[in-house]
């Protein structure tokens, strides 16, 4: 099992290996993003309804989780976020050398700084792996404070990717 210490503000993150064990948790901070969300107005991300509610949603982490190699925050025990690397989605255009890639990345709004330490152990993986490209997408509609957050991260957007109709993710990378 791989396992982290860090401080993240004023709380102590374990970042542990994950796993299709871990689902419930995963979706349970699914869920509390899409109440963050639908609270300020942005709907449009991932819709209304609870996650774990949905059962093609539900089928989607369990791949993600299956296929990708994850990992879970925890606090005091408690899941505060989660991270998915390894699994890039159908969408994103291939790079012509090896790469991590952030599939998944949600922290919880009770806990400040968790997203950064979960990029920060992404950037040290890469590093303890001789990888020296780190990606990651969001989406890219809203106000753009997603994007802006990844950009105050350290990435560069690289190119924009349609993904359906109406809706458009952002590419970004890092070196590392």
């Amino acid at each position: 099992m791989l396992l982290r210490l860090a401080r993240s503000y004023d709380v102590v993150v374990e970042i542990r290996e994950s796993g299709e064990h871990d689902l419930t948790a995963v979706l349970a901070l699914f869920d509390a993003a899409v109440e963050w969300l639908v609270a300020r107005g942005s709907a449009e991300q991932w819709g209304t309804e609870p996650w774990s509610a949905d059962p093609a949603k539900v089928e989607r982490v369990r791949t993600m989780l299956r296929e990708g190699r994850p990992f879970l925050a925890t606090s005091d025990g408690a899941p505060v976020g989660a991270l998915i690397l390894d699994h890039p989605l159908p969408y994103t255009p291939p790079v012509d050398e090896p790469e991590v890639y952030v599939t998944l990345l949600l922290a919880s709004r009770e806990h400040r700084g968790v997203g950064g330490r979960l990029l920060e152990f992404a950037r040290q993986d890469a590093r303890a792996r001789g990888i020296g490209l780190l990606r990651v997408d969001c989406w890219a509609g809203g106000d753009g404070k997603l994007v802006r957050y990844y950009e105050s991260q350290g990435f560069t957007p690289t190119e924009r990717v349609r993904v359906r109709d109406d809706v458009w993710v952002q590419i970004f990378e890092q070196r590392v």
